[in-house]
């Protein structure tokens, strides 16, 4: 968790708790795995000399991809020179090279977990750093990759400006 704290996009800390945070809300019972990968799936966006750059890759997906590798190989450093059993490691390694996709009942879990913590937590300050366009963009592009279950629990949330209640509604509209 110091990694992430020391990122220098301000919601990075927030999101990793709030992640894990829903994670619990919708599996009380995670075990190691499933919490490491919700506290450490964006793990790179901490390190500078590590980040994995948007610009870099003609497509977002393709980026986002490289994101959840490059955080999964950071987190499987982290954890073999910290001694952790490598069955843990590698399941670690696993869901969060997946976090982004999905794909099977675990990985969907952090992946509904980071997607609802986007809205919840980094979407205001997103909006500060980011044109509208760009904002729907990704709002959309994140409410396509939430499950229904989870879908719906963004269909509730509000925030303080009346503008991101809106952009969410276009988004959900938009999805």
């Amino acid at each position: 968790m110091a990694v992430v704290a020391g990122s220098s996009v301000p919601e990075d800390a927030r999101h990793a708790e709030n992640t894990l945070d829903w994670l619990l809300r919708l599996n009380p019972d995670a075990d190691d795995a499933l919490q490491i990968a919700a506290l450490g799936h964006d793990i790179e966006r901490a390190l500078e000399d590590r980040k994995v750059n948007q610009a870099d890759f003609p497509d977002y997906d393709g980026f986002k991809a490289a994101h959840a590798r490059n955080s999964a190989e950071i987190l499987r450093d982290i954890m073999q020179d910290c001694g952790v059993p490598e069955d843990l490691a590698s399941e670690v390694y696993s869901l969060v090279c997946r976090h982004e996709t999905g794909g099977d009942l675990r990985v969907d879990l952090i992946k509904d977990a980071d997607s609802i913590s986007f809205f919840e937590v980094n979407l205001p300050l997103y909006y500060k750093r980011h044109s509208r366009k760009e904002v729907l963009r990704r709002c959309v592009w994140g409410y396509r990759r939430l499950s229904e279950r989870m879908q719906q629990v963004a269909q509730t949330l509000s925030y303080d400006k009346a503008e991101l209640n809106a952009l969410l509604k276009e988004a959900i509209r938009k999805a």
